[in-house]
């Protein structure tokens, strides 16, 4: 009998667990895009080094229409402090060039007739402490975001006890596993977020 009862538990616990991924299953999806939408937002913000990142976004009138700049020009690094843009129609360089100096990034921007050198000035320590400002700024509306999302699971598991539908040991399972899904996204947040400071702040 103990045996049974054993394995009814056992059971019992591969239900709820099955019902754990319906809840964060549905909203796994919203965690993803915060931390793909961080990165992606995070890496416009430029260091002392050439990074191609920082162009992206930028939108060229040409051909009638708007269109994203990478989707017109090869865009490589040079060197260290040295981004060259190669737009595959020499046609639109002087749009490029308009749109880049337009988006104000501070670089030296260099129109040599077929393609475009961008010159990445070296930062004082009061541009590196107002980046990071800003990288904070950042990594807290993530961290805002990611909380939402929890409010939401924890909104849904608690109506489905409140229905019957499981129980209050489960509810407090599923919050317990809920927890632990959010605290592994905000320390991938606070990794990816450390890793960028320490670009901003070398020299």
């Amino acid at each position: 009998m103990a045996g049974l009862t054993f394995g009814f538990n056992k059971l019992s616990l591969f239900y709820s667990l099955q019902n754990m991924n319906k809840y964060i299953q549905s909203k796994q999806s919203e965690f993803i895009k915060i931390i793909d939408f961080f990165k992606k937002d995070i890496a416009a913000l430029r260091t002392g080094r050439a990074n191609p990142a920082v162009l992206d976004g930028i939108l060229v009138g040409a051909y009638g229409t708007k269109m994203p700049l990478n989707s017109l020009a090869s865009i490589t690094v040079a060197d260290a402090r040295c981004i060259v843009v190669s737009p595959y129609d020499k046609s639109i360089l002087k749009d490029i060039e308009k749109a880049i100096v337009e988006v104000g990034l501070g670089f030296g921007v260099i129109n040599e007739g077929d393609k475009i050198r961008l010159t990445v000035p070296m930062m004082t320590e009061e541009n590196r402490k107002e980046l990071v400002k800003k990288l904070n700024e950042k990594t807290e509306t993530a961290r805002v975001a990611i909380r939402q999302v929890r409010e939401e699971i924890k909104v849904s598991v608690e109506k489905a006890e409140e229905n019957k539908e499981i129980s209050e040991d489960d509810k407090f399972r599923f919050i317990r596993s809920l927890d632990e899904e959010v605290k592994k996204n905000t320390e991938e947040l606070k990794e990816i977020k450390d890793k960028k400071e320490t670009e901003i702040m070398t020299i």
